[in-house]
This record gives structure tokens, C-alpha cells and sequence, in this order.
């Protein structure tokens, strides 16, 4: 085992101890090498650091690569990284994100089903219901419900990006405590740095404080698409 890999899995556990300055600053000091910088990128990805992540997956794992750029906003670049993917869920609902079309999330969302991927249609759902909440948030709503039914099939704790959506549905459609509840659960699940914690701040009316994050994670995630939402 390298000095390198003791040194992904140390980050690793200060992160999953709640650790995060720790983690970030272990993982500074981390300079993988070629066989380790697929790791590497996911463990970037996990922690904020998408340029980083998407440096290091460039040659080694193309979705990554993607979902990387995508938190950068280089839509074009997640395009030309995905020409030569297989048409899975996964590749669709990467290239659904960089199009922002509904067309293309319901085609990412149509594959997820026959593949039976749960999280990628959980994804796909998150999408559709960010795509729709503008101008129909009871779609936005309906898509949505079935991203939770298929987080409670998995048995799993419902995806927090999923709940973030949701919540600023909720506002939109005037379940305010309600959306405050979703908003609060949404930020304990979510990671630094991330579009969850960025959206569910935003439901939570903590504006600066989203920017703040998003800034930090260097997220091209516009803000004020969502600060425009009022209660129908």
C-alpha cells in the first residue's frame, strides 16, 4: 500500500468522522499518482474540490470527469466528455444536466427505470422537479415523490439534494414549516461545499451563507433562479 493510498483512506475517515477542516487539510498534501487519481477524484468530488476532480479523472474515469465539470459549468465540455459513453442512465442524466432540458432528463429518467438504477432515477427525478419548480411546482412535486418512493425501496435515508428540491417546492407551493422541516433535514444530510447544502440554505432564507458555499465549491450554480421563487 503507498503513502498516498494511507493517504486517501485517512481523509476518508476524517471526513466520515465529520471532520471536514481535517479532511481538507489532509487532503492537501495528497499528489496521487496515476493508478491512485481515479480515487482520488471521487474523494475531490466528495470534499468541494471539483477542479481538482475533474483534473485528475480526466484519463481515468470519464462520468466523473463529467460530474465534475458539470459543478464547474463547462456544459460544453461534459458534452464532447460523453460522445463516446454507452447510452446508459448514468451518461443521459450527465448530459440531461448539462443541456437543462426537460426532454433530456425524461429520457435520462426513461433509461433509469428500464435499468432499474435506483439512484440514477432518483437523480433524474431531483432534476425534473428543479427543471419543472419555475413554472409547474405541483409537477415539480409529483416528479419528486417518485425519487422518495424509490429512496424508500432502497432502504436508504432520502437523498439530500432530492430533499433540498423538495423543500423549495414545498415553499413555492405554501407549506412553509413544512418546507423549513425538508430544508433543515436536507443540510444535515448534505456535504460542504455541495448543491445540496447550497439549495437547502437557500430554502432556509440563509442567502449569504449559500453564496458563501458556493463559492467554496466552486460551484456555477445560479443562485437567483431560486431567490425569485414565491408562493403560489
Amino acid at each position: 500500500m503507498s503513502l498516498e493510498t494511507v493517504g486517501l483512506e485517512a481523509v476518508r475517515l476524517l471526513q466520515h468522522s465529520g471532520d471536514d477542516a481535517g479532511a481538507l487539510l489532509a487532503f492537501e498534501g495528497l499528489h496521487p499518482d496515476a493508478s491512485e487519481r481515479a480515487q482520488a477524484a471521487a474523494l475531490a468530488l466528495s470534499l468541494g474540490r471539483p477542479r481538482l476532480a475533474a483534473a485528475w479523472a480526466e484519463q481515468t474515469d470519464a462520468l466523473l470527469h463529467a460530474a465534475a465539470l458539470l459543478r464547474l459549468g463547462e456544459r460544453r465540455a461534459v458534452l464532447e466528455a460523453l460522445e463516446s459513453q454507452p447510452e446508459t442512465a448514468r451518461v443521459a442524466l450527465l448530459r440531461a444536466r448539462a443541456l437543462g432540458t426537460r426532454e433530456a432528463a425524461e429520457h435520462a429518467r426513461a433509461l433509469a427505470r428500464q435499468e432499474g438504477d435506483g439512484p440514477a432515477l432518483i437523480a433524474a427525478a431531483t432534476l425534473m422537479g428543479e427543471l419543472l419548480l419555475p413554472t409547474d411546482p405541483r409537477a415539480a412535486l409529483r416528479a419528486l415523490a417518485e425519487g422518495l418512493k424509490v429512496g424508500e425501496l432502497l432502504r436508504e435515508d432520502t437523498d439530500a439534494h432530492l430533499l433540498a428540491v423538495l423543500s423549495l417546492v414545498q415553499g413555492r407551493l405554501g407549506g412553509g414549516a413544512k418546507a423549513e422541516k425538508t430544508a433543515r433535514k436536507a443540510l444535515e444530510r448534505s456535504v460542504p461545499r455541495g448543491p445540496a447544502r447550497v439549495l437547502a440554505l437557500l430554502a432556509l432564507g440563509r442567502t449569504e451563507e449559500a453564496e458563501s458555499e458556493r463559492a467554496a465549491g466552486e460551484l456555477a450554480l445560479e443562485l437567483q433562479p431560486f431567490l425569485n421563487l414565491t408562493p403560489e
